[in-house]
């Protein structure tokens, strides 16, 4: 099993955890996730939901986790050398969503068609909120994706 399959796998276990207080971006396990990355307050966390799927992933595959690590959904994006990015989803692809002014947002493909992308992201809601209090499977239109990673 790759990288991304079992980060996706990891990221399933997942669905349903919450912030705690709800809207506080803190409490277990969102401390866990941010503290992956070097965040030790509360913060949006839907970059470091990511990345510690990874690294969780990494550690029980036994490799390097390959994944960038940062809180910052633009950043990652920003800093990823140009053979990891692209228009094309895969399963397990980091996908990358920008709002403007530095405000993005990021989960995993667990599978996709031609139109939507099928995917689980921490810090949203059941309306897709880029600054929800959960982690969730959500539906997304391929159209408001400026790119993916595949590391």
């Amino acid at each position: 099993m790759n990288l991304s399959i079992k980060a996706v796998k990891i990221a399933v276990t997942q669905i349903g955890k919450q912030e705690n207080p709800p809207g506080s971006n803190w409490g277990e396990p969102v401390k866990t996730y941010l503290s992956s990355v070097g965040i030790n307050f509360a913060a949006p966390w839907c970059m470091a939901f990511v990345y510690w799927c990874y690294k969780e992933a990494a550690k029980s595959l036994e490799v390097s986790n390959t994944a960038i690590k940062t809180g910052s959904v633009l950043h990652a994006w920003n800093k990823a050398p140009q053979p990891i990015k692209t228009s094309v989803p895969k399963i397990g692809s980091v996908f990358i969503m920008d709002f403007g002014k530095g405000k993005g947002h990021t989960g995993l493909v667990e599978h996709f068609d031609n139109e939507f992308i099928y995917t689980i992201e921490g810090n949203t809601n059941d309306a897709g909120s880029r600054e929800g209090i959960k982690v969730l499977r959500k539906k997304r239109h391929r159209t408001t994706i400026k790119g993916y990673l595949n590391y």
